[in-house]
């Protein structure tokens, strides 16, 4: 069998960050003139990826893996001092904002602030723009409208409701009777303000994200195979997941007991309903998916052996012990795409509980899978540079992983023996241990944390699965990056182009 997908045939480097660590000055990483610095780093490294994680607007807990959208961007991205060049802001709309502490996202002061200030930007919007400006803005809400609507709806039903889910909003619970009433809740205005803050995020992502690829840099996306149960996605077509009359769930996803966590995780997502789909040709997917080729070069796809078979948990479970292994859509769904998408160039996170069947579907899709260093060195010698293969993307750890540093002193002295041996180094640097093995690897494509380029510990690190709280904060900073780049660019250009990675 021709796999489907073969795009991955050139050998590259890149840096996974995600946005909301980038240096800047108003709390929470943006994508305005920081980033567009931090682009310049990576040319200048000899990097042609930057990978990302989801970037759907989040809510409890902050990870970007739990969003209200699978297609709506989070308005904490949008760079306020770009609208303060723009006057739609004054300098005095961002004093609060810039007494932040630079290295860690401060949620709480962003969620109390930096809405009365996209506010704030909106209205002066309103106001005073432009004809043409309120046309750009008209054509964006009719290009997007089969999502954007929803989503407007959603979210201000959302603050009506004081952020509760939508199951338990009383008389909106149902869409379609929900779009009646919404009319007459006094809601427009503010359905029209979410509106604006999406053109904004696309209209400052897309300029980001053209000024990357004009210096060779694509940009890895991610979108997690699940939705969030409190989702627009949701609400809106409860008929596409296993849902009950009621709107209660039969079931919800999650992994069983593994590596990251003895009781397993329960993520508690909405799992599909794989029939419904099918009989639609997969039209959400595909609409899905297109949304994503909008925004990223690359998607990596997480938790792939989903598709496969997912893990179904019962929906009053307190932990993930209890489970079954239900079967996914199987090629099925990727004949569709690539039907639909012939130069799709998709990555599938095929990590956790690995089956022959699995790896039989990643190989009929032919789309590269993940390898992570810090596994091999545990035991799972798979990982490990002498046993890579060249279809694959390579990390020394992922952002559900510790930093090397942190992983290392972690480990039992035979870990640490077996690395020091593997890579014939004293083990006092660690994280660039990693990168030149990564360097060297078979794996076409190498990915290394922004925390491991500066050596960094555990106190950076990005998230701990299962852990509901103190994720997602860390951030970067200016100092930091220029160090690196004094420093480091140059070494890292040397081995890009030592290992073909130019």
């Amino acid at each position: 069998m021709i796999p489907l997908f073969q795009w991955l045939q050139h050998r590259a480097a890149g840096v996974l960050l995600h946005p909301s660590s980038l240096p800047g000055s108003t709390g929470i990483g943006t994508f305005g003139r920081e980033a567009g610095h931090f682009v310049d780093f990576l040319a200048e490294a000899g990097m042609k990826y930057w990978q990302v994680c989801p970037l759907g607007p989040t809510g409890f807990g902050d990870s970007p893996y739990q969003c209200f959208s699978a297609f709506a961007g989070n308005p904490y991205f949008i760079d306020l001092e770009t609208l303060l060049a723009r006057n739609l802001l004054e300098e005095r709309d961002l004093a609060e904002l810039w007494r932040l502490p630079a290295d860690r996202v401060d949620y709480g002061a962003q969620w109390v602030l930096r809405w009365q200030i996209l506010k704030k930007a909106f209205r002066t919007f309103v106001s005073n723009a432009s004809r043409t400006e309120k046309n750009e803005f008209a054509a964006f809400k009719k290009a997007k409208k089969e999502w954007l609507d929803p989503y407007t709806r959603f979210i201000a039903l959302k603050g009506k409701f004081e952020g509760r889910s939508w199951q338990l909003w009383p008389e909106f619970r149902h869409y379609a009777k929900a779009k009646r009433l919404i009319a007459k809740s006094g809601l427009g205005d503010e359905m029209e303000a979410q509106a604006w803050y999406q053109f904004q995020f696309f209209q400052h992502w897309l300029a980001l994200k053209t000024y990357a690829n004009s210096r060779d840099i694509q940009i890895c996306g991610d979108i997690p195979i699940f939705v969030a149960m409190d989702s627009a996605d949701v609400w809106t077509n409860p008929a596409l997941f296993q849902m009950d009359p009621d709107l209660k769930p039969s079931g919800v996803a999650g992994v069983p007991p593994d590596y990251f966590a003895a009781d397993g995780q329960l993520w508690g997502n909405p799992l599909y309903d794989w029939q419904k789909h099918k009989a639609t040709g997969y039209a959400w997917w595909l609409a899905r998916l297109k949304a994503s080729f909008e925004l990223y070069d690359v998607v990596r796809v997480d938790h792939f052996r989903g598709f496969d078979g997912y893990c179904k948990i019962p929906p009053d479970a307190l932990n993930a012990r209890e489970y079954e292994w239900v079967p996914g859509p199987g090629l099925d769904l990727f004949e569709t795409i690539k039907a639909e998408f012939p130069e799709a160039k998709l990555v599938a996170e095929d990590l956790g509980i690995i089956t022959d069947s699995v790896r039989g579907l990643v190989k009929a899709v032919g789309v590269p899978g993940m390898k992570v260093l810090q596994f091999g060195f545990e035991g799972a010698t798979d990982y490990l540079p002498h046993n890579g293969i060249p279809n694959s993307l390579l990390y020394p750890g992922t952002h559900d992983n510790d930093t090397s540093w942190g992983w290392f002193v972690k480990q039992p002295e035979p870990v640490k023996d077996f690395f020091r041996r593997y890579l014939r180094a004293p083990g006092d640097a660690v994280p660039w241990d990693m990168i030149r093995a990564g360097y060297a690897s078979p794996s076409r494509l190498f990915i290394v944390p922004m925390q491991d380029l500066l050596s960094l510990g555990s106190e950076a690190r990005m998230n701990t699965p299962g852990q509901a709280v103190g994720n997602w904060q860390w951030r970067l900073t200016r100092h930091q990056l220029d160090n690196l780049w004094n420093e480091s660019a140059g070494y890292l250009k040397e081995l890009a182009k030592l290992y073909e990675r130019d």
